[in-house]
């Protein structure tokens, strides 16, 4: 099983560069950057809103440990959103590219 998983940050240059070093390093197979969007949420006990950038991310079930860990590791955010929606149906010949694109990270 796959997972689509939806990340924010904060702009569109730090959306590509997570989602080219996803790519790159075969945590995703594929990453959907779509900017534009605008957040209103609760942090630190105020409501706030601010411009985002979405992510999409096509991801292997066995990456998904190693894709949060390299998120967490770069992204501009103390607490990033990271969401796995999972893919419970889809056109079989994209579900195996994404599982034949989106491996673990090597020991």
């Amino acid at each position: 099983m796959s997972f689509l998983v939806y990340v924010t940050v904060p702009d569109e240059p730090e959306a590509l560069a997570l989602a080219r070093m996803l790519v790159e390093s075969r945590l995703a197979a594929g990453v959907n950057v779509l900017p534009g969007a605008r957040s209103v949420y609760r942090w630190q006990g105020e409501v706030r809103e601010a411009g985002e950038c979405l992510l999409l991310a096509q991801v292997n079930r066995a990456a998904f440990e190693d894709f949060c860990a390299a998120v967490r590791a770069v992204h501009s955010y103390e607490v990033p959103c990271i969401v796995a929606l999972p893919l419970e149906a889809g056109y079989r010949p994209f579900l195996r590219w994404i599982e034949e694109n989106s491996l673990p990270s090597a020991p």
